[in-house]
């Protein structure tokens, strides 16, 4: 049986006439429906834009808002409020401190060979009136005065080294414009002891090497009084590669048996420049090692058997540590690198070094413990 089909209603569309023509007024009004469908489209967009436009300037004024007046009632920042402005909060920038800038500067120039105790430097600026006070403080003092002491000019001698036992520094002074040793020169650490003699001295005589007690030796030693001497730390042997390597580690604290042990640099310096008859004051003061400070020390390993017999400081040209090392850790006053320099340059110096004399080797302190 064939099967039915419905028959398709939809007119041909080539065909297609339609039954009502579309006139003039249809159009328009089709026109303006569509313009009013554009018209509230846009609207509609600006309505979102403006919104957005103000939900982002809540967020930021949010974000922004001045933190609240904290200023007293009446002062400039209420004022302000009432004026309907906002108070700026002042921003400052911290002021540097002078005196922490000078003392920052010392501070970096004496710690540039030191690799063991850091130094404690005082403010260059107050040197010459701390060492006028120290002075000032020793010559009242009951002790010193029945020693004698006395802080003016002596003829012929630029220096005068006062010797801090209880803090191991000294400090070597020169004239003031009174033409009294007050002007700090330079500080060095050292190692004095439980025996060393406090007092008034005058050095009477200088050796390039020193026998000491214990059968150990002492380079450019110079003698205080009786038995006590500037030395540097001592060797095992007369050889610059002998050091007791572990009593070089003790400079800074008491550790001698009365003597006033230094780095080779500092005794060196004592030994060329101060003049036998130099003035010397041995006394205590803890908690203030000298108008300078306290310099700091250079370590040297044990474990290293090639740099452990030398001081660092030594200036023979055989010595195996770096060059930096041998203007030591010194606390210095411009007047005193002017001179080192000028030592360095013009040979004096060098002139007057003990003769390179070698062993070979450095003597093991864990099988030959240090003697003196």
């Amino acid at each position: 049986m064939p099967t039915s089909r419905r028959p398709d209603r939809r007119p041909d569309r080539a065909s297609y006439v339609p039954q009502h023509p579309v006139t003039a007024a249809a159009k328009r009004r089709a026109a303006a429906r569509r313009a009013a469908r554009r018209r509230q489209a846009r609207v509609r967009l600006i309505v979102c834009l403006a919104a957005l436009v103000l939900i982002c300037t809540s967020v930021f004024l949010l974000l922004n808002r001045p933190k609240p007046d904290t200023a007293p009632a009446g002062g400039a920042a209420s004022d302000a409020v009432a004026a309907g402005t906002e108070a700026e909060t002042p921003v400052t920038e911290p002021t540097p401190d002078p005196a922490q800038a000078r003392i920052d500067e010392a501070t970096a120039t004496a710690s540039a060979n030191t690799t063991g105790t850091a130094p404690a430097v005082t403010d260059p600026d107050t040197w010459n009136q701390r060492g006028k006070e120290l002075m000032d403080r020793l010559s009242s003092d009951e002790f010193f005065v029945k020693e004698g002491i006395n802080v003016s000019e002596k003829a012929g001698f630029p220096y005068l080294i006062a010797v801090n036992r209880a803090a191991s520094t000294v400090t070597v002074y020169t004239l003031d414009e009174e033409k009294r040793y007050t002007v700090p020169y330079m500080a060095m650490v050292c190692s004095g002891g439980s025996d060393t003699p406090l007092g008034f001295f005058a050095t009477p005589v200088d050796y390039p090497w020193r026998l000491l007690s214990g059968n150990v030796y002492g380079q450019y030693s110079t003698r205080i009084w009786d038995s006590y001497l500037f030395h540097s730390v001592p060797y095992y042997s007369q050889h610059k590669d002998d050091l007791e390597y572990d009593e070089y580690n003790k400079l800074g604290t008491l550790a001698s048996l009365g003597c006033i042990r230094l780095a080779v640099a500092d005794v060196k310096w004592i030994y060329d420049n101060c003049e036998l008859g130099t003035r010397v004051i041995i006394y205590d003061d803890e908690n203030d090692p000298g108008p300078m400070g306290k310099p700091g020390t250079i370590y040297t390993d044990p474990a290293d058997e090639t740099l452990r017999g030398w001081d660092p400081t030594d200036p023979d040209p055989a010595n195996p540590w770096d060059d930096k090392y041998l203007s030591g850790t010194a606390i210095r006053s411009q007047a005193a690198w002017d001179e080192w320099n000028a030592a360095q340059a013009d040979g004096r110096w060098s002139s007057s070094l003990t003769p390179t004399d070698l062993q070979g080797y450095s003597t093991d302190s864990s099988v030959v413990p240090p003697r003196g």
